[in-house]
């Protein structure tokens, strides 16, 4: 699970699961009131007391908190059932929510604990199921932080020699002022003069005439290499097509996408290994 994929929206699911978790150990009822010099000492009891209503409230709504949290983090939706956790944590806070009301409603003189766990869960209910709806909720709960030059992985848009990694090779340009029959000026080594009237050899002409057809037929690509870095942590297939990711894209790392498959792109990682990321909206280019 990568944190740096959790929403805005999932951190008031975890702040509301937490305040719910301390409700559990406040009273459930106030205190009633006495005069006079005798007033007896009455056990306040909290919902630990009472199984029931921890069971259905306090409890129900935090591990659906952690349903919801482990569910969206995940790169993958793990189901249950034909439901995946997420829904399964949805439900769970939603019928928190439920029970808190109604038992405030049904009770006769609510404490703090029972007040502040029907507010906490009617939060986690409503930031369970408003984040993926509502903008300002799918927002990155820590930002998107600047992607940092590797070391040792070359930068997008410093120049590289031809040939390194990630790097399209280029043609090697001659020094100025070189002239292509002096190779201590860079410049190649030009073809040795012929006599007037000398013919060349017949298997050079022959290897000439061969070498001429195969260049032609050579197709110049059209996908250029680029780095690219992703908002949020996304996975990255196997280009034979199977559902099982193999890596993972991290936010804050450079990426090189060597070739473009359908909407997808072809990415290579740090460590090698190709796969194709199919989500490529919002990405960074370097």
């Amino acid at each position: 699970m990568n944190i740096r994929s959790l929403t805005r929206g999932d951190g008031v699911v975890i702040g509301a699961a937490v305040v719910l978790f301390i409700a559990s150990f406040l009273s459930l009822t106030s205190a009633p009131s006495c005069s006079g010099q005798f007033c007896p000492s009455i056990d306040e009891p909290n919902a630990w007391d009472s199984l029931s209503l921890l069971m259905s409230m306090f409890l129900a709504g935090i591990i659906g908190a952690v349903l919801v949290v482990v569910g969206r983090s995940l790169p993958q939706p793990k189901q249950i059932a034909g439901l995946d956790l997420t829904q399964f944590g949805v439900a769970f806070t939603v019928f928190s929510a439920w029970t808190a009301f109604w038992t405030i409603i049904d009770a006769h003189g609510s404490g703090a604990g029972m007040i502040l766990g029907l507010i906490a869960a009617l939060v986690l209910a409503a930031a369970a199921v408003a984040s993926p709806l509502v903008g300002a909720l799918k927002a990155p709960l820590m930002g998107t932080p600047s992607p940092a030059a590797p070391a040792a992985y070359g930068y997008p848009g410093a120049a590289q020699p031809a040939g390194g990694y990630g790097y399209p090779g280029a043609a090697q340009q001659q020094p100025y002022g070189a002239h292509p029959g002096d190779p201590s000026l860079g410049g190649q080594q030009a073809a040795q003069a012929q006599p007037f009237g000398a013919q060349a050899p017949a298997a050079d002409l022959n290897k000439d005439s061969q070498a001429q057809p195969a260049a032609a037929a050579a197709p110049a690509g059209d996908f250029a290499p680029f780095w690219f870095a992703v908002p949020v942590a996304r996975p990255l297939y196997a280009e034979d097509g199977s559902p099982t990711p193999i890596a993972e894209l991290a936010p804050g790392t450079w990426y090189l996408a060597v070739d473009q498959r359908g909407p997808g792109l072809v990415a290579q990682t740090q460590d090698g290994r190709r796969g194709v990321l199919q989500d490529t909206t919002g990405i960074q280019r370097g």
